[in-house]
């Protein structure tokens, strides 16, 4: 057992570790061999029916990164204008990574996933489908950020390529065929600091025994209070446990309670 506890040690810690992190130091290189190790993880992830649905573009050559940089920037001022709110949607840090990974679906593996024979059940497996196919890539995207943990660099997670307009752009830029879609990119560098954890919810809170226990259940003016008052710091501000927050109150407001120990205080799922 000693073995398998210092396994689990390693992994967690590596877990524990990952960061999506947008400061990155600039000026700063490294070699086609790590960025193939790290692209070794990503080969390993699970993916419905071993499809492998999914290739990896690397990014490394500073030209390419500064035309992958203005796809991005482009995308930047498209959430400042039609999704105001959404905090810290600037994309400038992306100039001193050391590569960009982007993570392609391939959408024809779609096939090799359950197809119904019936009829009545086509729109269920077509739609369950393309669940499987994002279930995979988002396996492949934490394969990739988590091996970049493990070699001492930190990076960070970016949907954006998933909106048609910045895919569009982005095939333009990076020649792929049309059945491939951009759904994780992540940018890889040097993190300017040590990192600081992010505000988790309770353990106890999330693990469900046996069946769903409902006083652990978030409900809609729970997830409204997040959007609204939450969010912002709960994303970028450096501490696990949100009791620690000098303005926790403040922050949390009738939810704190909600937010930090193992059950919400509600007994239903139908609020």
């Amino acid at each position: 057992m000693n073995g398998s506890s210092d396994r689990y040690d390693s992994l967690i810690d590596v877990i524990r570790r990952r960061r999506s992190v947008r400061r990155f130091e600039p000026g700063h290189a490294v070699s086609r061999e790590t960025l193939l190790h790290i692209a070794e993880a990503g080969r390993w992830a699970p993916t419905g029916a071993n499809s492998q649905c999914f290739d990896v573009v690397i990014v490394d050559d500073p030209d390419m990164r500064e035309r992958v940089l203005d796809v991005f920037l482009a995308q930047s001022n498209r959430l400042i204008d039609h999704v105001k709110g959404f905090p810290a949607v600037k994309k400038t840090y992306m100039a001193n990574t050391v590569a960009i990974f982007i993570v392609l679906a391939d959408e024809r593996w779609k096939r090799a996933f359950p197809v119904a024979t019936s009829p009545e059940w086509a729109e269920e497996y077509r739609e369950n489908n393309e669940r499987i196919l994002l279930a995979s890539i988002g396996a492949v995207v934490q394969n990739i950020q988590l091996a970049v943990t493990a070699v001492g660099l930190t990076s960070a997670w970016l949907s954006g390529g998933g909106e048609d307009t910045t895919n569009r752009d982005l095939r333009a830029l990076l020649g792929y065929p049309d059945c491939l879609r951009a759904i994780g990119t992540i940018p890889v560098g040097v993190p300017e600091k040590d990192l600081a954890s992010r505000y988790r919810r309770p353990l106890g809170q999330m693990v469900h025994w046996n069946r769903y226990e409902p006083d652990k259940f978030r409900p809609d003016a729970m997830v409204d209070h997040y959007v609204r008052e939450v969010r912002q710091f709960a994303m970028y501000r450096g501490e696990e446990d949100a009791n620690r927050w000098d303005d926790a109150d403040k922050r949390m407001g009738e939810w704190r309670r909600a937010f930090t120990s193992d059950t919400t205080g509600r007994h239903s799922t139908s609020e």
